[in-house]
């Protein structure tokens, strides 16, 4: 299967040698000069191998290793010392190879790091990917590891951000077919054409701008697994086609003259209630039992609130905030919330807390509610401030500092927004598309934000 790899080393000929042996074995691989812009990657990437020098200006591939220590990391030096390579391992590192060394050392590693994630993965799965310690999650995990060593479809529902395609990872991960493809598709995401040329595949001519031959999900999903996610997005239309192929185990492609044997379990998700949307004339009643054969339901965070300790702490660390801790007031607010976004809203808030403590414990005033977040707009100014004059100090994201404490006494939640968008900005290197996810908002809203700041505040005169 493809493996993301990522590589780190400030010497440029150093990095297109690291990106030259590697890319021989067909892996997608990103190049990074320096830790600070790797560490926005791995925080919101997924990553199975990071091959970083240990010596570099700012964040040091011992400092990344430290903070992504879920992520198994080949670590290199030009100028090794015992004690350093000692203090690599401890830290969790697979290996510490010294310059200078051979295409042969350095992919046998690479192999062998990857094998090894391989052969962890369903324990991290159990660990990190699912994290619960509530009875009814539990009982869940016990049922899908069971019903995981049959072949039958199995239909997922739960509200949005639950966790429904980890659930799905989760089976795949666990039945027999867990070293063949998991392969996602959100039906949701393409217009009805494009999703039945990208689950059926199409073969050259089949329409206009296909100018060759394209297998589809479902092909490349053969002897693993394929996720169906938001299944009850499909077009009416398209669901006869796929209750055929879930009816005859073959697929015709786009424009094919003959159809293709697939060998393939099939999960969908689903946020909706299918029976309605049957009732409503959206979804087949013939296909939905032939999806249906074995039901999943995943809890909304309301109903399992025991668990957000356990999530937050996973969350942080993974995210390369371990020294990051919640206060017992910010715990018990967090446990009080009805979290309308489940999971996905949490880590939204989490991580947002996160980056304004800036490595101090995570107070009441550093969390800030997806919907009073969302709900701010402009700037205000708070009782104590001085309005005499505009604050230029904030406009400009380039000399907003690092160090500054969004949730200091005195200042509005809008003030708060506006400092947390500025230092976020500059943690993500002015990356508006980076900042954004970091946010937990679209784009657009960022953009949005910033003409207001602009536009508000004018430049001061000398």
């Amino acid at each position: 299967m493809l493996k993301r790899i990522v590589i780190i080393d400030d010497d440029p000929t150093m990095r297109a040698a690291l990106r030259e042996a590697v890319s021989g074995l067909g892996h997608e691989v990103e190049l990074f000069a320096d830790g600070g812009s790797a560490q926005a990657h791995l925080r919101q990437a997924i990553v199975d191998l990071v091959i970083s020098d240990v010596r570099m200006p700012g964040l040091s591939g011992l400092e990344l290793l430290k903070r992504f220590p879920q992520i198994p990391f080949i670590l290199i030096s030009g100028f090794a010392t015992v004690p350093e390579a000692v203090d690599a391992m401890k830290l969790g590192a697979y290996d510490f190879i010294v310059k200078p060394f051979s295409h042969r050392e350095l992919i046998a590693l690479v192999n062998a790091a990857l094998t090894r994630k391989a052969i962890d993965a369903p324990n991290e799965t159990i660990t990190g990917a699912i994290v619960t310690e509530n009875r009814r999650m539990r009982a869940l995990l016990d049922f899908a590891r069971q019903v995981a060593k049959s072949h039958a479809s199995i239909l997922i529902q739960g509200e949005s951000g639950t966790g429904k395609e980890l659930l799905a990872r989760y089976i795949h991960a666990h039945s027999r077919r867990g070293g063949a493809p998991f392969v996602a598709v959100n039906c949701a995401a393409l217009p009805e054409g494009l999703l039945e040329s990208e689950l059926f595949g199409y073969e050259r001519g089949a329409f206009t701008g296909a100018v060759g031959s394209k297998p589809g999900k479902f092909e490349l999903a053969h002897t693993g697994t394929l996720l169906l996610d938001e299944i009850s997005e499909m077009p009416i239309a398209l669901q006869a086609k796929l209750l055929r192929v879930l009816q005859e185990r073959e697929v015709d492609r786009v424009g094919g003259k003959k159809p293709l044997a697939i060998d393939i379990r099939v999960i969908s998700t689903t946020n909706r209630d299918l029976r309605e949307v049957i009732r409503a004339g959206g979804f087949r009643e013939d296909l939905f039992y032939r999806l249906n054969v074995v039901p999943a339901r995943l809890l909304p965070l309301r109903e399992r609130l025991d668990d957000i300790p356990h999530l937050a702490r996973a969350f942080l660390a993974k995210r390369g905030y371990p020294e990051s801790t919640l206060t017992a007031p910010a715990l018990e607010q967090l446990q009080s919330q009805s979290w309308r976004g489940n999971v996905r809203e949490l880590f939204n808030v989490l991580e947002r807390a996160a980056i304004i403590a800036d490595g101090a414990a995570i107070e009441v005033g550093h969390l800030l509610i997806e919907e009073e977040f969302l709900a701010c707009s402009g700037v205000a100014t708070s009782p104590a401030a001085d309005t005499s004059k505009p604050r230029l100090e904030l406009v400009d994201a380039d000399r907003a500092e690092a160090s500054v404490n969004c949730a200091t006494a005195g200042l509005s939640v809008r003030e708060m927004e506006e400092q947390l968008i500025f230092k976020t900005l500059k943690q993500a290197n002015n990356n508006r598309t980076q900042a954004a996810k970091m946010l937990g908002i679209s784009v657009r809203t960022l953009r949005n934000k910033l003409k207001v700041y602009r536009e508000r505040f004018s430049p001061v005169e000398a």
